[in-house]
Order: C-alpha cells, then structure tokens, then sequence
C-alpha cells in the first residue's frame, strides 16, 4: 500500500522509529487533511530513503509516526547546482519549486546589478523545495542558499566545477552546444539580463560554459525550467 501522504522529517528513518512531526505537519494532517491514527504516511529525511510509516496519537498541537518499512532506497540528485537572479515573488517561488522537481542538488539565488529584489525570504523559499520534493515523490531536498552577490559566488567558485551560462546574446546561434558533466551549475540572469561588466567578467571565466536556449529570449523562470531540463537529457539522470 503506498501512502497519499509524504512529509520531509529531520529525524533518522528506521523500522520502529517514532518520528515527532512538527505542529505544522500535525495540523495540516488533523485539521487540514482530517486524517487520524492508523493513517498511512511516507516519510523521508534526505539520507534514509522513504519509509512507509503510520500515523499514532495526532492532535492540532503535535503527532507522532511511526516507522514500518523502507519504501524506497534514497536517490540522490546528479550534482547540479542553479543559481538565478530573483524575480517576482511568485515566479520566484515558481524558480526554487521546479528546481526542486527538475533534480537541482543546490539552489543559490544571486544578486546582480539588474536584479529586481534586494532580499528573499530564504526559510520560505525552502519551504518551497520541501514541499515541492513531497509532491513530486523525491528523496532529496536541495538546500535554498541565502541570497549572494554574483561577484562573490565567482570569486569562491569549487575548482572543477563547470558554470553553464544561458547567454540571451546567443539566442539567434542556430548550432548546439555542448553541455560539461556534473559536477555542474546553471546560471540564469535577471529579467533586464546582465551589465556589460558582469558579462566581461563571465565571458572570461574559465569554467563558464555559455549556452543558447533557443531563438527567442525566455523569461528568467521559463529559462531556468528549459535549462535544467536540457541538462538532465543530456548530462543528468534523464538519460
């Protein structure tokens, strides 16, 4: 039988563990799905796989599950990371919740000269990631990075790690480029694109890989989704 129901827990995932559920999860499960003791719940932490576990004393306050067995193996996501220019809230919390689904490992929201937002709500932009890695029936959820200036990022770039870079000035290239394996990050810029500084500086980065979406230029968060699914056909855990 496999549970409706998944919720991310912090706690370790094994057969016969009790799992304390947070007040939030208590409530949504007692007074939004209206669900008791003995409901079925999947359960997983992002280092222990999902477990089927069923659900014991519930009230608006709190819960506890307990743990029966291991429903599926963890699955970890290949090592691509997305970091993009935020935007709007809510096509902001469209960005993080697709790459969540679309298997990015680490998303790092960046600021740039052109972007639109000064600050983020980065506790709630996680939430975003976990609920969307609830739905989709992932085990992993990636981890929201506190808002960072692109020049910072660049200047503590990993050593090894290749930067693909959406670049809108290619839009018209009719020819394909090659995309690096993991591990890998995808840049996507803010709605007014980059200064031409930051594009000089990008331009002669050395482990910058620039890439056309296409001939037309796409919002930042439709850019985002065709980039990391043209990286997961390609170089990901599509193929």
């Amino acid at each position: 039988m496999r549970a409706k129901i998944r919720l991310f827990v912090e706690q370790p995932l094994g057969a016969g563990q009790e799992i304390a559920l947070s007040q939030d999860q208590a409530h949504y499960l007692v007074s939004v799905m209206r669900k008791g003791s003995g409901t079925p719940l999947a359960l997983f932490n992002g280092r222990d796989g999902e477990w089927l576990a069923e659900l014991g004393t519930a009230s608006k306050r709190g819960a506890v599950a307990l743990c029966r067995a291991q429903s599926a193996t963890q699955r970890l996501p290949p090592d691509l990371w997305l970091l993009f220019a935020p935007i709007k809230k809510a096509r902001t919390d469209f960005i993080v919740e697709k790459a969540a689904e679309l298997g990015a490992a680490r998303i790092i929201p960046v600021q740039t000269e052109f972007t639109n937002s000064e600050r983020i709500r980065q506790d709630r932009l996680q939430a975003h990631a976990t609920e969307a890695a609830e739905q989709c029936g992932g085990t992993y959820v990636p981890q929201v990075a506190a808002l960072t200036p692109l020049a910072k990022v660049l200047d503590t770039w990993p050593e090894g790690r290749a930067l693909v870079w959406a670049d809108e000035a290619l839009a018209e290239t009719a020819a394909p480029q090659p995309l690096p394996p993991a591990p890998a990050a995808i840049l996507i810029g803010p709605e007014g694109g980059f200064s031409a500084a930051e594009r000089a500086r990008l331009r002669a980065f050395p482990a910058i890989h620039p890439i056309s979406l296409g001939p037309r230029i796409l919002r930042a968060d439709t850019a985002a989704v065709a980039a990391l699914a043209l990286w997961q056909q390609a170089k990901g855990d599509w193929q």
